[in-house]
């Protein structure tokens, strides 16, 4: 019975996450302290390095403090409709105090750290979001946190050693969207070793979405030959890229993740 039991929880979650989509639109329906309390707290069992728990998560409900984070997630509307904002930071600064505070001298102060703190993030926040699906919510995970991560700064007082990582933004679905495409499970795993693509890999890997009808609108509308050039020239430009790989070493070494001889 227990075995059967266990079984069935593991396919129900299997269903859930191979089911599962991106969530924009959300019923105006709170989500209680409670609920949202035990799906952080469970996943923060998840995997992290050393026991320390390299993070930390600030709870935005209040309509002016989501007015004012807003911008800094290009106006998306899932900030201001979402019941609940979920921002993930890399923190280091909390286990750099309890050194301090335990005659032990923290070395925390640089791009490791943040890559250590970073990952401990990330392993928390998609736990969040597959427990949280689980429970009957949905979610959207805002890449443009770190965009822009000075005014996420500015917004949630983040002191030095604490770093905005993701956004998701959580409530129950108002929506049932189309499930995105993936790519077919041979493109991406390689047993033992990596295994390089050929032409004709990458031909067939990419026939599928490059298939479907609204990736063929893109083409169209972006005025471009392929969907690759979507991507390369409109959505996320080199041009882009530099500028905020710039601005993101700018903004990690005024939170102290990068001292100078970096």
């Amino acid at each position: 019975m227990i075995i059967l039991f266990i079984s069935l929880q593991k396919k129900d979650m299997m269903d859930t996450v191979k089911n599962r989509r991106t969530i924009r639109k959300y019923q105006q329906k709170d989500i209680t302290s409670d609920l949202l309390n035990d799906l952080l707290e469970t996943s923060f069992r998840a995997s992290t390095m050393g026991g320390m728990q390299l993070y930390s998560v600030v709870v935005t409900r209040d309509a002016e403090k989501k007015e004012i984070l807003s911008p800094a997630h290009f106006n998306q509307p899932m900030i201001k409709s979402a019941p609940v904002v979920l921002t993930f930071c890399a923190d280091f600064r909390r286990f750099c105090k309890y050194c301090q505070e335990r005659n032990a001298k923290p070395g925390y102060d640089n791009l490791m750290s943040f890559l250590n703190a970073a990952m401990d993030t990330l392993l928390v926040a998609q736990t969040f979001c597959t427990l949280a699906e689980e429970a009957g919510l949905g979610i959207c995970y805002l890449g443009t946190t770190t965009y822009n991560p000075q005014m996420i700064i500015d917004a949630l007082h983040l002191p030095e050693l604490v770093f905005p990582i993701t956004t998701v933004t959580v409530g129950y679905p108002a929506e049932s969207p189309k499930q995105v495409d993936r790519l077919p499970i041979e493109g991406i795993i390689h047993e033992e070793s990596y295994h390089d693509y050929t032409a004709e890999d990458i031909n067939r890997l990419y026939a599928y979405k490059e298939s479907l009808p609204e990736n063929k609108q893109f083409i169209e509308e972006n005025h471009k030959e392929t969907l690759a050039q979507v991507f390369t020239d409109v959505r996320y430009t080199k041009k882009d890229n530099e500028f905020m790989s710039e601005n993101l070493l700018k903004v990690l070494r005024q939170q102290g993740f990068m001292n100078d001889e970096q």
